[in-house]
């Protein structure tokens, strides 16, 4: 009976996480065209709903009742395999992340986090560095030389910044003694909060997360003025919306790992006076996603901010600047470590 009931806990959280991602993921493509119409001096969809609300569903139908085609020179079954690769590996990603403190109901602890590996950090680079499959396929797959193109780029620039990346999270490693994330959010109890330790570490995993995510100024995957459309150019109706979704989802989980990472997850400051559990466990799911929103504005904020870099300038930020920095900053978090331990 215990198993069960573990099950079903686990089977309502993992359906639970997956509404959520695709609410936000949804929203979130009107939250960029209201933010992209703010810094623009425009407006904005304001016809669908009160105040444009309900663009994200015309858009979403809009997609589903679109034309499907595959062309005929393509490879059918990687073809339509491309999407959903990308969206799998998008939503695998959010299970090992801790979205709030333990609830406790009937006397029975439940875990807001579908599964804590003791290696969640590796998984969570295993699963970051599959999801550039998906484009990898479906780039390939169209048999068209722009999309190649942007298959050969997607490839080539995950790789570069993956490695940066994993260095940044080293030092958070070391500082915590642990690869999961559960842990890492515990050793952040209150405000004691790793960015005030590892702001460097912290600018580099931001500026990674933004290559990994396609995220303008590294979308050279998909860059217009150059690919038409990159990888996706040859695909239409849900197969793009697939495409299109994953990437919000993306984002909104590179910026759950951030906050997780360095902003204390769902801790925050006075939560130590807080002595109902139910309340804590609100509050601190509250303040997780409204750390998320925060970041999920910033990779909104510097996309319509910042020009697109060449493609030389990025692997040269790549290999020349981002993983020297952060072999510097693991070093400095060895030597003050053992110093003040």
């Amino acid at each position: 009976m215990t198993d069960w009931t573990i099950i079903i806990e686990k089977a309502i959280l993992v359906v639970s996480i997956f509404g959520i991602s695709l609410v936000v993921a949804m929203y979130s493509t009107y939250g960029e065209r209201k933010i992209a119409a703010f810094f623009q001096d425009r407006v904005g969809p304001n016809r669908a709903g009160p105040f444009g609300l309900l663009q994200p569903l015309a858009d979403g139908g809009k997609m589903f009742f679109k034309e499907e085609f595959i062309p005929d020179k393509s490879t059918k079954w990687l073809f339509i395999m491309g999407p959903g690769i990308a969206m799998l590996t998008a939503c695998m990603t959010s299970a090992v992340i801790p979205w709030g403190p333990d609830v406790v109901l009937a006397n029975r602890t439940i875990s807001l986090q579908v599964a804590n590996p003791d290696i969640g950090i590796l998984y969570i680079l295993g699963i970051l560095s599959l999801g550039v499959f998906g484009m990898m396929i479906g780039g390939w797959a169209s048999n068209n030389k722009y999309s190649l193109y942007s298959a050969i780029r997607a490839s080539s620039q995950v790789i570069s910044y993956e490695l940066a990346m994993g260095l940044s999270i080293i030092a958070i490693i070391m500082m915590t003694g642990s690869l999961s994330l559960s842990d890492i959010v515990a050793s952040q109890h209150g405000i004691n909060w790793n960015i005030f330790y590892q702001p460097l570490g912290f600018v580099i995993f931001m500026t990674t997360a933004l290559a990994e995510c396609n995220r303008a100024p590294f979308d050279m995957a998909e860059c217009e003025t150059e690919l038409i459309g990159g990888y996706h150019t040859e695909y239409s109706s849900m197969k793009l919306g697939f495409f299109l979704f994953a990437e919000y989802i993306n984002m909104f989980v590179s910026s759950a790992i951030i906050a997780t990472l360095f902003f204390g997850g769902y801790n925050f400051t006075g939560m130590d006076s807080i002595h109902n559990p139910i309340l804590l466990s609100t509050l601190g799911a509250l303040v997780f996603f409204a750390k998320i929103f925060f970041f999920i504005f910033v990779f909104m904020w510097i996309r319509w901010t910042l020009p697109r870099f060449r493609y030389d300038q990025l692997m040269h930020l790549g290999w020349k600047m981002l993983i020297p920095l952060a072999i510097i900053n693991m070093l400095l978090t060895g030597f003050f470590t053992l110093w003040f331990h």
